[in-house]
């Protein structure tokens, strides 16, 4: 079964940085956009950080100057670079990739979260 498991989650205090990752586990033909979101306690899931397979990338306001998302595309991962993180960061983090398990075929592919508890 192909899916996305994301790694590096953690806790740290204000000012602190995180890198999450998320790695594809079973091999795909072709994985496009790549997504981060983030659930904070009591708040509605906000997309984070995207980027395209050419290395567009999308940031929320939020975040803009703080975070970085790349990719590998030969190892179908993306990453998460947090720095400056603050205590309005913490959340549960998780992505989101639009692939190909098989030519043909394309489903969104979500990974199981990881925290992210930022103290002040």
């Amino acid at each position: 079964q192909v899916q996305f498991v994301e790694f590096g989650g953690g806790s740290v205090q204000a000012g602190g940085s995180l890198r999450l990752s998320c790695v594809a586990s079973g091999s795909f033909y072709m994985v496009y956009d790549m997504h981060w979101y983030r659930q904070g306690p009591g708040k509605e899931r906000e997309l984070v950080a995207s980027i395209s397979r050419s290395g567009d990338t999308h940031y929320a306001d939020s975040v803009k100057g703080r975070f970085t998302i790349s990719r590998d595309n030969v190892e179908n991962t993306v990453y998460l670079q947090m720095d400056s993180l603050e205590p309005v960061d913490t959340a549960v983090y998780h992505c989101k990739a639009t692939a190909s398990p098989r030519f043909g075929t394309v489903s969104d592919y979500w990974g199981q979260g990881t925290q992210v508890t930022v103290s002040s």
